[in-house]
C-alpha cells in the first residue's frame, strides 16, 4: 500500500532487487517488467535500474526490495527503500 501524506497525494511504489550496495546509504535496484513484442508476440524483459536511499545500510545484493518515490535526495536519487520483502540467501 502506497503512504498517504496530509496531502492526500499516492506514491508510486515499486519491487525490484538489489544489484549493487558499493555505495555509502544507496543501493542500485533493478526493476524488471516484462513487454510482449508486437510483431514476434514473444515475452521480453525491459530493465530499468534506479538509486534508492538505504538509510541503515541493510540491503544485500539479490534481496527483494519495495522502494518508494521521495523527493531528490541527490543528484541521481529519487526514491527510498521502504521495506526489504525477500533476503538473498
Amino acid at each position: 500500500m502506497a503512504e498517504v501524506k496530509e496531502t492526500g497525494r499516492r506514491y508510486k511504489t515499486r519491487v525490484g532487487r538489489v544489484v549493487s550496495n558499493k555505495m555509502n546509504q544507496t543501493v542500485v535496484i533493478a526493476i524488471d517488467r516484462f513487454l510482449v513484442h508486437t510483431r514476434y508476440n514473444k515475452r521480453v524483459i525491459n530493465t530499468k535500474k534506479i538509486y534508492a536511499h538505504d538509510k541503515d545500510n541493510q540491503c544485500k545484493i539479490g534481496d527483494v526490495v519495495r522502494v518508494v518515490e521521495t523527493r531528490p535526495i541527490s543528484r541521481l536519487k529519487r526514491w527510498r527503500v521502504a521495506e526489504i520483502l525477500q533476503r538473498q540467501k
